[in-house]
């Protein structure tokens, strides 16, 4: 097992408040209006559907009652719900919605490590602005691979995942020699950013790419987005750090 567990904050120079707000509000979304996961007609509301967002309408369906093969117990499943609000804002909404406690807690773990430095560099409505367009740039992503690989529309999808992607990509361009401190079994061994990071982008092409001839209609983990986000961010780290990258030379 490879995990970040920290980083070099010496250097770091402002309180990260809008960063912890951000991860208040995923925790607070989770606990309080997904009932801690539990409330499915909630979070199929609001979460992102490509097929919605490709049409510009909403999309309700029925519920369905799937089998447990191993026990044999009936689960039902709902429907994707009516959204009370325009379709394209569930591109914002789904992103501080997760699908669970490990979901949640490791993408808020990322955050926590890698958002606190992006947004001293950036300042503090910079980064919630940089965190908020790529986070939807993201959603955009998954909804135009979805289409074009011909992937089950209307399986949603959640999570902060694609902005924290374009928020690691920031850190390595920011901060690509700084040290990172990745648990590796039982070893705690420092490593520059750009390779951590640079593993964990190769592990989403690879991922990604192995889940291109897979069955979606299941659900899964939303590689476009991952990608996506991680690229936008990319392109955008030097329009939101101008000044840093300007001091820095």
């Amino acid at each position: 097992m490879v995990l970040p567990i920290g980083d070099d904050n010496r250097d770091r120079k402002t309180t990260p408040i809008v960063n912890y707000l951000l991860i208040g509000l995923n925790i607070f979304v989770f606990i309080y209006w997904q009932r801690w996961g539990h409330d499915l007609r909630f979070t199929y509301s609001y979460a992102t559907v490509p097929g919605e967002i490709i049409t510009g309408h909403d999309i309700v369906t029925h519920s369905k009652t799937l089998i447990d093969p191993s026990t044999g117990q009936r689960v039902i499943l709902p429907g994707l719900g009516v959204t009370p609000i325009p379709v394209f804002l569930t591109l914002f909404t789904s992103m501080f919605m997760h699908g669970g406690l490990l979901h949640l807690g490791g993408n808020m773990l990322f955050l926590y490590i890698f958002g606190d430095n992006v947004e001293d560099a950036m300042g503090h409505l910079q980064y919630l602005i940089f965190y908020l367009l790529c986070g939807m740039l993201a959603g955009l992503s998954h909804v135009f691979a979805t289409y074009f690989l011909g992937q089950d529309l209307l399986t949603p999808s959640l999570g902060a995942s694609g902005a924290i992607s374009a928020v690691l990509a920031a850190y390595v361009r920011l901060f690509p020699g700084k040290r990172v401190y990745l648990w590796i079994f039982l070893f705690i061994v420092p490593v520059p950013a750009f390779i951590a990071v640079g593993l964990w982008f190769v592990f989403q092409v690879i991922d990604g790419l192995g889940m291109l001839g897979g069955d979606q209609t299941g659900g899964g983990v939303a590689y476009a987005a991952h990608i996506g986000g991680f690229l936008f961010g990319l392109l955008l780290t030097r329009m939101f750090a101008r000044r840093y990258l300007a001091r820095r030379g």
